[in-house]
């Protein structure tokens, strides 16, 4: 059947990684992807291929390396725009590099911005500079990446450049609610539908993740929710008409300050 081109279809997977072991993880993403209902993104947590820690820059990848080559094969096997992060070395330094590679192996990259200088990632990990929004059958997408979250300046959708606003996070359990709130608030304010794909389970110091990934529409509803605590793939239409329908009706970006 034909899909309308102001729907999306979007699959997010939230699940506890192995720690340090990227291989163990492209292989449990692939296997999920293999039972996976027909999907026109799937997104996956940030540093999917080896979890948030000090460990991280010792595993970085050259920018052509193994996660991009698979992160390709499975984009084309399935028909899909894959998106998740993970660690490239470039040009002498780290990033916290989003990936979103197309079926065609055509890919764009954002490196996170705001790096988390409470856990350190600040001084290991170089800081992005540049903000992205790219396209998808026919639907805008910002990128953003976990603590990139708390900054509404860096993520205001100015003129309405974006449909969609896709976070990648480890975001831990203690802060659910704030991870929560604010993915409500950014999709409220910024009159769009917004995903956050968060990791769930302990990682490899004993950091405990609940996920609670969500996909919240543009009042801030929760319309599709992952179950804390465990691993699990949610699939949810996103339905555009409704969106610029809204818009229409609360033209609020025109009192932006």
């Amino acid at each position: 059947m034909h899909q309308p081109m102001n729907e999306l279809n979007i699959t997010f997977y939230q699940h506890n990684i192995v720690w340090g072991d990227a291989e163990a993880n492209r292989r449990r993403v692939e296997e999920v992807l293999a039972t996976a209902p027909k999907t026109d993104i799937f997104v996956v947590p940030e540093t999917f291929t080896t979890g948030f820690g000090d460990h991280m820059a010792s595993l970085a990848e050259p920018q052509e390396g193994p996660t991009l080559q698979w992160a390709m094969q499975m984009a084309k096997r399935y028909d899909l725009l894959f998106v998740g992060t993970w660690i490239v070395k470039d040009n002498g330094q780290c990033y916290n590099r989003l990936h979103w590679i197309y079926p065609d192996g055509t890919y764009g990259t954002y490196d996170k911005a705001h790096t988390f200088r409470v856990s350190g990632e600040y001084d290991i990990i170089a800081r992005g500079t540049r903000r992205e929004v790219f396209e998808y059958k026919g639907w805008r997408i910002k990128p953003a990446v976990c603590y990139d979250l708390r900054f509404p300046k860096w993520l205001r959708n100015d003129k309405l450049g974006y449909d969609l606003l896709l976070v990648c996070a480890n975001w831990p359990g203690s802060r659910h609610e704030a991870w929560t709130t604010l993915l409500k608030a950014r999709a409220i304010e910024n009159l769009c539908y917004v995903v956050g794909c968060n990791r769930s389970g302990v990682d490899g110091v004993g950091g405990k993740y609940t996920g609670n990934s969500a996909l919240v529409d543009y009042k801030g509803f929760a319309i599709a929710e992952a179950e804390p605590g465990v691993d699990e793939m949610v699939t949810v239409d996103l339905d555009k008409e409704k969106l610029d329908a809204f818009r229409q009706k609360w033209p609020l970006y025109l009192d932006f300050d």
